[in-house]
């Protein structure tokens, strides 16, 4: 894929969007579609924070260039061109590196890697946006993600061991400042998560009780599929009808890098829609 033409300096007003851009630019070869989408979203965001200044001007017209150039490249990619396909792939994607993290995390093994893992899934779901408003489950996601990035982050850098796997949730960290947390190399591709034994059970008690990793997400690859039986008659909605391909979908996208749990999961939820006429 041809090299895009470079940004001018970042404009103040949008460090903000500095993250997005900076995965943007880590995923060029390493998934297209993803740094096509991240630009998407710091393009929107800087056009909603300012679009007068000469300088966000300037850098809005050149983002939006090799926006345009990425769109060309990727013309006969799905993903671009079906939106549907594309909200799939970054959830799917934004989901790998979270569980890896997690995975991570439970087994006390920390490090700069797994810190930014916890981090850029947080960055992507940010830019699962640009096709709407988010599930409750991935705003849970992304809540957890960055929190975690920046506890284990300073806990590190201040010579502490972290608490493995779940713990209460401070306001008070923004890891959004911290240049640190985004500035570590990624793992080559969103590494192959294992079964994690996340139990929404074990959360202590706190205000954040309910940031948890969706059930059945780290359901082993073998988990039987459960078929539900139709309850006689089922009348179903258009809506019904597009929940369901969005499912299939995105059961679709997680066979693209070889997810059986994720996938199993996704055309289960499209079952049972299809049968009951309930999710």
């Amino acid at each position: 894929m041809a090299a895009l033409a470079p940004l001018p300096p970042l404009p103040p007003q949008f460090k903000s969007i500095q993250h997005h851009l900076r995965t943007a630019q880590e995923h060029d070869k390493r998934d297209p579609v993803v740094a096509y989408y991240c630009r998407l979203y710091a393009m929107q965001t800087g056009m909603k924070i300012d679009s007068k200044t000469p300088e966000c001007r300037k850098f809005l017209s050149k983002l939006m260039d090799q926006l345009e150039t990425l769109k060309k490249q990727l013309g006969d990619n799905e993903a671009v061109t079906q939106e549907i396909v594309g909200c799939a792939h970054l959830e799917n994607y934004a989901l790998k590196m979270f569980l890896y993290a997690d995975n991570e995390d439970r087994a006390a093994r920390f490090h700069k890697n797994m810190i930014k893992s916890f981090y850029t899934a947080s960055l992507l779901i940010d830019v699962i946006t640009v096709f709407g408003e988010l599930t409750d489950e991935n705003v849970k996601h992304r809540k957890y993600a960055r929190w975690k990035a920046t506890y284990i982050h300073n806990c590190l850098k201040n010579g502490e061991t972290p608490q493995a796997g779940p713990v209460g949730i401070e306001d008070d960290n923004d890891v959004e400042e911290n240049e640190d947390v985004g500035a570590t190399s990624l793992p080559t591709q969103p590494p192959q998560p294992s079964p994690s034994p996340y139990d929404p059970s074990n959360m202590p008690s706190s205000n954040y009780t309910g940031i948890q990793i969706p059930p059945g997400a780290h359901a082993p690859a073998n988990t039987p599929a459960e078929v539900p039986h139709s309850t006689g008659d089922i009348c179903l909605t258009p809506e019904d009808f597009a929940r369901a391909q969005k499912y299939c979908k995105y059961a679709g996208s997680a066979l693209q890098y070889e997810d059986v749990s994720t996938a199993v999961q996704n055309l289960q939820k499209a079952l049972k829609l299809l049968t009951t006429g309930r999710e």
